[in-house]
């Protein structure tokens, strides 16, 4: 588990996912597969090898063993790790109690495995 000064616990765990990404125009500008490399209430650090735009609106949608879990994002941070690989960090938007919850579920049975 990985403390650093955010508002909330991160935990390092790769899951599959696909995304849709949009502009401030809301029109579709990339989609495709990645992974998560950590995973907190507040959002995910996401591998691919699109760069996505910062700042855009992301939908995800993230296998977590035998459950998916949508979401709505905002590309906060990227950065260029490899030759075509990206790192971008993922702000969840709009979470309801329920998918709050389901991540703390996650988090701490996660937690509780390691």
């Amino acid at each position: 588990m990985t403390l650093e000064r955010r508002r909330h616990t991160r935990i390092d765990s790769i899951n599959l996912l696909n995304f849709s990404c949009f502009d401030d125009q809301d029109r579709l500008v990339e989609q495709g597969m990645g992974r998560t490399l950590n995973v907190s209430v507040s959002g995910i650090l996401l591998e691919t090898t699109a760069k996505l735009d910062l700042n855009g609106v992301v939908y995800v949608t993230i296998a977590f063993d035998e459950d998916l879990f949508s979401v709505k994002g905002k590309v906060v941070r990227q950065k260029e790790t490899g030759e075509n690989i990206y790192e971008m960090g993922i702000e969840f938007l709009d979470l309801d109690e329920g998918q709050r919850r389901y991540l703390l579920e996650y988090i701490k049975m996660f937690d509780a495995s390691t």
